[in-house]
């Protein structure tokens, strides 16, 4: 794979898959650009310190990127476990406003990977939800959306995982066929990081064993990373418009 020449921006990049994602790609020769709300543990080629819960911190970030950059790969995340308002921010609402004021920094043959989830492989049965959630036109709208359509908090992980599939399925169409710009989404299972305790406390003990059994193991956050790289590299230049599954066959299990 080569990323040689390439400026790609990470967020959640001081941690967890984020910081696996930047040490793939340095290493195979681009440039990355870190986000995060903690400061870098790892090298970066440049750091913004941003709270993407907030689309105000958002706006003043983006004077401190770049003009111009290749790929934008969102990384960063919340688990079920904080305030389902947390959740709709970060996951969902603020990745979508991060990206679309940055849209016209990427060039045609640029690419944007976002991080679902296999927990949001029901996004179907609540499909007209999602798609009108995508419909707003903003942050503040989508907010709107959201307290007049609640969302419960032992969910709200899923469903925003879900929305974000939709979302990314829906933009990535028009962004493909007008500016050549590809959007796709990666759906990794469980993986050894940080936060994989809050999972286990989200979904509840018996559903935690009932999937360890039709699993291998959770995955190493190097074994998400070179995926996402490939997306973002010349290699996947006709792969649009996917949620790639990065769950060692968990998802299959459940047909």
């Amino acid at each position: 794979m080569n990323l040689n020449n390439k400026t790609i921006i990470v967020t959640g990049a001081s941690s967890g898959i984020g910081g696996e994602v930047v040490r793939f790609a340095r290493f195979h020769g681009a440039k990355v650009i870190g986000v995060d709300r903690n400061d870098p543990m790892i090298t970066l080629d440049g750091f913004v310190k941003a709270d993407l819960s907030s689309p105000e911190t958002i706006d003043a970030a983006l004077g401190s990127l770049p003009d111009r950059f290749d790929a934008l790969v969102n990384a960063a995340g919340v688990p079920g476990t904080v305030d389902k308002d947390i959740v709709a921010r970060v996951n969902y609402l603020g990745l979508r406003h991060f990206t679309e004021k940055l849209i016209d920094r990427l060039p045609a043959g640029g690419s944007v990977v976002n991080f679902a989830s296999i927990l949001g492989g029901d996004w179907q049965a609540r499909l007209d939800a999602h798609k009108a959630l995508a419909g707003t036109t903003d942050f503040a709208q989508g907010l709107a959306w959201l307290a007049r359509n609640p969302v419960p908090q032992e969910t709200c992980y899923q469903y925003f995982k879900e929305a974000l599939i939709v979302w990314t399925f829906m933009r990535s169409k028009s962004l493909f066929m007008e500016r050549d710009i590809r959007m796709n989404a990666v759906a990794p299972g469980p993986v050894f990081t940080p936060i994989l305790g809050d999972f286990v406390t989200m979904l509840g003990e018996e559903r935690v064993q009932a999937d360890a059994a039709l699993m291998k193991r959770p995955a190493f956050a190097d074994e998400i990373a070179p995926a996402v790289a490939f997306l973002c590299s010349d290699d996947a230049r006709w792969i649009n418009g996917i949620n790639l599954p990065i769950d060692g066959g968990l998802a299959a299990v459940y047909i």
